[in-house]
């Protein structure tokens, strides 16, 4: 074709009229194929993220998530389009954290503290009753986020923002009045530090996703748990026989959004920025609707005929030294970095 062109062009040098028109149809048509490769090239840079969520999509955390995708796309004018999955759609939530290092999704939502041997640092918001107030998470966020942000950066991950699910209570099928009562129940852990809970306080442990809670209640499975009072109000948990809900405000566990990141190095610096934005608008939000459903869940669980309460002074003091076990063996694993996080806290 170049052949072709370059010598029909020269030919037109003799002056003929038509060699003229020839040539200036030739050009005619590399300008098309030129501005055609152009859009191709504009095409190209344009990126689509498939967003991988555990929770359903009218838990507060997918929903926060969606809002962020959302204006995300709407913000960069579709130069980055952000699809969310929620629900364990796209990869249940146990493979999310995975799947995104290596690069089977671009973005996704994980619950930090169910990834202790990936990092030991992301068990700091789980260690029980470290921080029992929302002041306190956010300033055991703020202490811990440089090292969280570090560690994760080294396993190629991007961290964007994360939020506080709300206080974790404990539940229970039957009434718990003494530090007797807790030996040999059945109780859903998701996570080492509950693992952990059940070990120091007699308790049986069972790993379970948050999907398959109603079912482990309903089959005697399990037959309490620690988690927050949002948890037992999406699950219906009252309908599983569930009765007791304590207030024992154990900790703030977070969810964590994530990015590959060879995923993120592809974006340009104008579209990294926008998202940066929307991720503190993102986290922002998502501490307020957590505060909120602190409230809220707990007085639709009440208002589902749940008795919700106080654990006594023996039972309080038992969890309280539990955790302080748990600090200093979490303090163990983490190193110097756990134990520089701890001390910023302090």
């Amino acid at each position: 074709f170049k052949q072709k062109t370059a010598y029909e062009i020269a030919s037109c040098l003799v002056g003929s009229e038509m060699c003229i028109r020839d040539s200036m149809k030739i050009i005619k048509k590399i300008s098309v194929i030129l501005t055609s490769l152009l859009i191709s090239m504009g095409a190209a840079q344009a990126e689509t993220w498939n967003m991988a969520l555990a929770y359903g999509a009218g838990n507060f955390h997918s929903a926060n998530a969606t809002e962020f995708a959302n204006a995300v796309t709407e913000k960069t004018g579709g130069k980055l389009t952000i699809k969310t999955h929620p629900g364990g759609s796209l990869f249940k939530g146990g493979a999310i954290l995975r799947a995104v290092q290596t690069g089977q999704t671009q973005i996704g939502e994980r619950f930090m503290s169910a990834h202790g041997s990936f990092d030991p640092l992301l068990e700091v918001d789980s260690i029980p009753f470290v921080a029992q107030t929302y002041e306190d998470a956010q300033k055991l966020y703020k202490a811990s986020k440089p090292e969280l942000v570090k560690g994760l950066d080294e396993k190629g991950l991007v961290f964007l923002y994360a939020v506080p699910w709300p206080a974790q209570g404990l539940y229970s099928k039957k009434a718990i009045n003494s530090v007797s009562d807790l030996k040999g129940l059945k109780f859903r852990a998701y996570n080492s530090a509950t693992i952990r809970i059940a070990e120091l306080t007699g308790m049986k442990p069972t790993k379970l996703e948050a999907v398959a809670i109603s079912q482990a209640f309903s089959t005697g499975m399990v037959e309490s748990m620690i988690t927050s009072p949002t948890t037992g109000k999406n699950s219906k948990i009252w309908e599983n026989g569930v009765k007791y809900f304590y207030d024992i405000a154990a900790w703030f566990p977070k969810n964590m959004v994530v990015v590959n990141k060879k995923a993120w190095n592809k974006l340009d610096d104008a579209t990294k920025k926008i998202v940066m934005n929307q991720a503190t608008v993102a986290e922002r939000k998502g501490w307020n609707l957590s505060k909120q459903g602190n409230v809220a869940d707990k007085k639709a669980l009440a208002d589902a005929g749940m008795v919700v309460g106080k654990v006594n002074a023996a039972l309080q003091s038992h969890f309280e030294k539990t955790g302080a076990t748990m600090a200093k063996e979490w303090a163990g694993r983490a190193g110097s970095r756990g134990q520089a996080v701890l001390s910023a806290y302090k």
